[in-house]
């Protein structure tokens, strides 16, 4: 088996954030990921608790009836097919709110 370098990517985003448009953020993401980029695949992570540097605690509990959780979604794919869709997702998302770093996969 060979190995191959990649690019992670990660991006942090809640439950209901809207897009410029006002779409749902999370499903214009996996779009821009799926069908116009066509990424490796990604997964997306729904986290029960958490806070940003707002400090404000997203959780998931039964006193809360609008809760919007933390989400995360990632992606690799080989560093070309990343650059190309970077500058998108970093127009989509607020500053600071996704990561990338270099990673090697096993590849046949």
């Amino acid at each position: 088996m060979s190995t191959k370098s990649v690019t992670m990517v990660r991006i942090y985003i809640k439950e209901g954030d809207k897009d410029i448009d006002h779409h749902d953020l999370m499903r214009s993401l996996f779009k821009l990921l799926h069908e116009q980029h066509k990424v490796h695949g990604v997964t997306v992570f729904r986290g029960v608790a958490g806070f940003g540097s707002k400090g404000e605690v997203h959780a998931d509990d039964l006193l809360r009836l609008n809760v919007h959780l933390p989400l995360v979604l990632e992606f690799f794919d080989e560093p070309e097919v990343v650059e190309s869709v970077l500058p998108r997702i970093q127009e989509m998302v607020p500053t600071g709110h996704v990561v990338s770093w270099s990673a090697q996969c096993g590849c046949n």
